[in-house]
């Protein structure tokens, strides 16, 4: 098929060449052109289809559609028109020469302006490309908030890629570009001896104003659709009330900690999916990547999205990297947008109005750390800790200055993960011997991309490094939890295994089925509620977002909450719909996606806001609204700024509780 398409186009630039250079139009030189022309347009096009865009299979059509069939098409004429011209070239018929350009302000403005276009075009396009290639698919809440937080502790190997990546591929283009803007030389075609310009300086400038604005208008497009530059539009001039209407704040909320208080470990594991699983297993992989992780998962509790052992979240706005998975999970909220520049840059402006885990802990008298192998400055994590619970935080700056690791060490990014789990027995060890309740929270740096650090204690089994990465990482993290759970504080113990994000090492993904749903793993050991104490149908079948999982932890430990609601989050373990099996996840991504004036106030500023609730018949009016499909409920939030969130009442005790209720024993 790609070949039937590349032949019209080489038809079509056949015709062209004889009409246009060839004098002798006789059946056997048309007929010489074309068959010359056939051969080599399509031998180079699919060679560039092959190595260049990396299309696999390009003899088996089938996978492919009409769209790849008409890029192939554009592609061999593009390619036609070069031939013929070079061919052209080499016969004479077309010759250059030096001359003077034009030097008025008009031709000046145009050399100079159309270099910056094609600069800025070049740049998004290419910048588009990498972030696609190495964080995934990201949102435009993600981009910006990745944008206004603090960059320092980031390893090395990102600015390298960026540099070789988009730098370098935006400098070289405008330097190619450059060489043919401030050229001097001619083109003109040689017929029987006489020759006439074709190409000269007005028509240099022509086509750099042209292409120029092509490049400028192609990559902001591309950029546009590429990082979801909509859902930036949305966060800053569409409205949502969601947030509003469905928020059950913590100090408003009744919460009651048993007698005697549950400590809490909680491990996020950087990365970490189900589809590292076996086909039978509901993974992807032909063998099961992390055997341990899957032997361990039936000694506890774990929320799936299906009727399987196996299944996790889903990906909500605001949840899907790794300091809005820990803000997700500490305070049941999406991690938005902010509404001014680095509000996310200090320990004082991180949230201050938001009451966080770590906080009611801190109430309750628990001994708390945070654990990391990187630096906790990296997306301004270190603020979270600092900012709320006066959590210790013991990251590599720390390691450094406590004689944990040399001064100048520096592996990935900050310490290896081999280092953090004895770090880690430690650190628990000291708490445990504080004789207070303690919270632990730690979090795994290995299998971050690109294609992880592999440890030199790690076997080596599978082809792919990653593969390698993956399996090692569930054979330590396992070794952790089962010295955990020899240690005589475990019986009074939760502790909480997750992966912080789906893996963002696009190219371990790149063949994977579009349609295959991608989830985190998500395990709750030791609960309160017992495995035997928890229902399939509380288990099973679950939608649900990081979000959920702030009160769902406390209910883990014992901790009783008036409503089972915290944040936007519901307590798993109740039963009780969440806000995505309330209104569906289409519907909760575009509400949160977009602007929300309390969120702003109240959580992002810390300002008191009066909350202005819903009546029974505005809910029932959305109700109606509701019935409408998710489809058309995107095409009306493009022609509106604001709109509302659709589904039934959500009830919770941030509607009628309004007092400082948070107890304790």
């Amino acid at each position: 098929m790609f070949i039937l398409f590349g032949t019209i186009a080489v038809l079509i630039v056949s015709v062209l060449q004889i009409l246009v250079f060839e004098k002798n139009k006789s059946f056997g030189k048309c007929l010489h052109i074309f068959l010359k022309n056939e051969f080599v347009v399509n031998l180079v096009s699919l060679a560039l289809l092959t190595y260049v865009f990396k299309y696999q299979h390009i003899f088996v059509t089938k996978g492919y559609g009409v769209t790849s069939f008409i890029k192939y098409f554009l592609l061999a004429v593009v390619v036609g028109i070069c031939f013929m011209l070079l061919c052209q070239i080499f016969e004479g018929r077309i010759v250059f020469k030096s001359s003077e350009v034009k030097k008025s302000r008009g031709a000046k403005a145009v050399r100079i302006i159309s270099p910056i276009l094609v600069c800025l075009g070049s740049a998004m396009y290419f910048a588009t490309i990498w972030s696609r290639k190495a964080f995934g698919e990201i949102s435009g809440d993600q981009l910006l908030i990745n944008l206004l937080s603090p960059t320092t502790g980031t390893d090395v190997t990102v600015y390298e890629e960026c540099f070789e990546g988009p730098v370098f591929q935006t400098m070289l283009v405008t330097a190619i570009f450059c060489l043919f803007v401030f050229s001097k030389f001619t083109a003109s075609y040689v017929n029987l001896g006489k020759a006439k310009c074709v190409f000269n300086d007005l028509w240099r400038r022509i086509i750099s104003l042209m292409l120029s604005l092509a490049v400028l208008v192609g990559g902001a497009f591309y950029c546009y659709n590429g990082l979801k530059l909509r859902d930036v539009y949305l966060s800053y001039f569409a409205k949502s009330d969601m947030i509003e209407t469905t928020y059950a704040d913590p100090r408003e909320v009744k919460i009651t900690f048993p007698e005697k208080k549950r400590n809490l470990i909680h491990i996020y594991l950087e990365s970490m999916e189900n589809s590292f699983l076996s086909t039978d297993l509901g993974g992807y992989m032909d063998t099961n990547l992390m055997p341990e992780l899957t032997e361990l998962s039936y000694e506890g509790v774990v929320f799936s999205h299906n009727d399987s052992k196996f299944g996790g979240p889903q990906q909500a706005t605001g949840t899907q990297w790794s300091i809005a998975s820990m803000v997700n999970q500490c305070t049941g909220l999406p991690m938005k947008t902010p509404d001014g520049p680095n509000s996310y840059g200090s320990k004082d402006n991180f949230l201050p109005g938001a009451c966080t885990l770590y906080d009611l802990l801190k109430e309750q008298g628990y001994e708390q750390t945070a654990m990391f192998g990187a630096d906790a400055q990296f997306g301004g994590l270190r603020y979270l800790f600092e900012a709320h619970g006066d959590v210790k935080v013991f990251d590599i700056k720390y390691a450094r200055a406590n004689g944990y690791v040399p001064e100048n060490y520096n592996v990935w990014w900050g310490y290896e993960d081999d280092k953090l789990y004895e770090f880690a027995k430690e650190e628990i060890t000291r708490l445990y011997e504080t004789g207070k309740p303690f919270n632990f929270t730690m979090e795994t740096a290995d299998t971050h991309r690109p294609n992880g650090y592999l440890s030199p204690n790690a076997p080596t089994p599978y082809d792919k490094q990653y593969a390698n990465v993956i399996a090692y990482s569930s054979s330590e993290a396992v070794k952790l939890i089962r010295w955990i759970q020899e240690q005589p504080f475990y019986d009074n113990t939760t502790i909480v295994v997750i992966g912080d994000h789906l893996s963002m090492d696009t190219e371990f993904f790149e063949d994977f089925d579009k349609k295959y749903f991608r989830n985190q793993y998500n395990l709750i050991l030791n609960p309160v509620q017992g495995v035997d104490g928890v229902s399939e149908s509380v288990c099973r079948n679950r939608q649900y977002a990081n979000f959920d999982m702030f009160p769902t932890i406390l209910s883990s430990m014992g901790v009783q909450i008036e409503g089972n609601r915290l944040g936007v989050g519901t307590d798993l373990f109740s039963g009780d719909k969440t806000i995505i099996e309330e209104y569906g996840l289409d519907t909760v991504n575009l509400e949160l996606q977009k602007k929300s004036d309390y969120y702003n106030a109240k959580i992002l500023n810390g300002n008191t806001v009066p909350r202005s609730h819903r009546t029974k018949n505005q809910w029932a009016e959305h109700d109606e609204k509701n019935a409408t499909s998710t489809t058309k409920q995107s095409k009306a939030a493009d022609a509106s700024t604001t709109s509302k969130p659709h589904g039934k009442t959500v009830s919770h005790p941030s509607t009628t509780l309004h007092e400082t209720t948070v107890k304790g024993n």
